[in-house]
């Protein structure tokens, strides 16, 4: 028996994802798989230098895909940070205690090199749609 799920695509309006060819969100039935999502203000296409202030921002960002989705921080299961620095992670640490620390997701933080020099943060989360307590 095959069961069929609506999927559905969300976009931030990123020129990224068009030229890469992915979707900042994918929803299927009541799961959310958000992308890596750096620190870049999609309106402007700006990125600050500070790991803080572009991870205050991946935040923003991956608020904004959750609600487009239907889901908030609150449902989210699983979180990514990547960083090409590990040295960076504890400036982080603040953010994303406000962002996370009543949710406490699985996470894991992998040191790698990103797309982008002026990236200092991405992070990916998966959110299952009602799952917030």
């Amino acid at each position: 028996m095959v069961i069929s799920m609506e999927r559905r695509l969300i976009s931030s309006g990123s020129s990224f994802e068009r030229d890469i060819g992915y979707s900042r969100a994918v929803v299927c039935g009541d799961r959310v798989y958000v992308s890596g999502t750096t620190g870049f203000d999609y309106a402007t296409m700006t990125i600050a230098d500070d790991v803080g202030l572009q991870t205050e921002q991946c935040i923003r960002n991956i608020e904004k895909a959750l609600r487009d989705a239907g889901a908030t921080m609150g449902d989210v299961v699983r979180v990514r940070y990547i960083l090409p620095d590990a040295r960076d992670f504890p400036a982080t640490w603040p953010v994303l205690r406000r962002a996370f620390g009543e949710v406490r997701p699985a996470a894991t933080m992998i040191q790698a090199g990103l797309a982008d020099a002026r990236m200092k943060i991405e992070i990916e989360v998966d959110a299952i749609i009602g799952s917030a307590s």
